[in-house]
């Protein structure tokens, strides 16, 4: 390679093997934490969409026997599951003969936040390798042109040449590495703060819907 040559290529091809598995590594990650965001927001806009239609159907009027039948005990969406498993624990907690068998609100509440941890679970799957790759990947870019710097200080000092055209190739170099790093861990800092808070809000919706079906449930007990 050119020595004059600065194309990100060129700076990549004439870095030393170590250098040059750190690159790499980082631009891997890069492209994960990309696909974690894409997944992620096609997620999270499936589960808003299906919040919005479920919630329309849930406060139609319609009764909630019949709703229950409707979506069957193999729901697709995230509130549907919540639902049904709180139906499924009202409808266990009925004897033969109609009465109640006692501490039904409590398990009811009970399946209906173990349906909630599930849908939350599955929400946040993928998140932990943003916030990985946010705080590591810096470090691993200046790893990487620490490396690259003192091999270029080596290969100056067997040249005995301190000219800018004999310095400049090695540094820019060794500093690309850090360049990728900021370029993986940028993105994946900021889209895990946004997904976090998407997530954390989706999931607050979840459970003010579980507070209130908890809540008609609750009365129709008492009575």
């Amino acid at each position: 390679m050119d020595a004059t040559d600065f194309t990100m290529w060129a700076l990549f091809a004439r870095a030393t093997l170590i250098v040059k598995f750190v690159m790499i590594m980082l631009m891997l990650a890069s492209v994960w934490c990309w696909a974690v965001i894409v997944d992620k927001w096609i997620q999270y806009r499936r589960a808003r969409a299906e919040a919005a239609v479920f919630d329309r159907a849930f406060w139609s009027g319609e009764p909630l026997d019949g709703l229950f039948e409707e979506i069957g005990t193999t729901p697709r969406g995230q509130s549907e599951k919540i639902f049904v498993a709180g139906m499924l624990e009202w409808r266990r907690s009925h004897r033969q003969d109609g009465g109640l068998i006692a501490g039904a609100q409590a398990r009811i509440d009970r399946s209906m936040d173990v349906a909630i941890a599930k849908e939350a679970g599955a929400l946040q799957r993928g998140l932990p390798v943003l916030a990985t790759v946010g705080s590591t990947a810096p470090f691993v870019g200046l790893f990487g042109t620490v490396w690259g710097i003192m091999n270029a200080f080596i290969e100056i000092a067997e040249a005995q040449n301190t000219n800018l055209a004999v310095v400049a190739p090695g540094i820019a170099e060794a500093l690309l590495a850090t360049g990728l790093g900021l370029l993986a861990a940028i993105p994946a800092v900021i889209f895990y703060n946004k997904l976090s808070s998407d997530s954390d809000r989706i999931v607050a919706g979840y459970e003010a819907f579980a507070d209130e079906f908890a809540t008609i449930l609750s009365r129709q007990l008492d009575s």
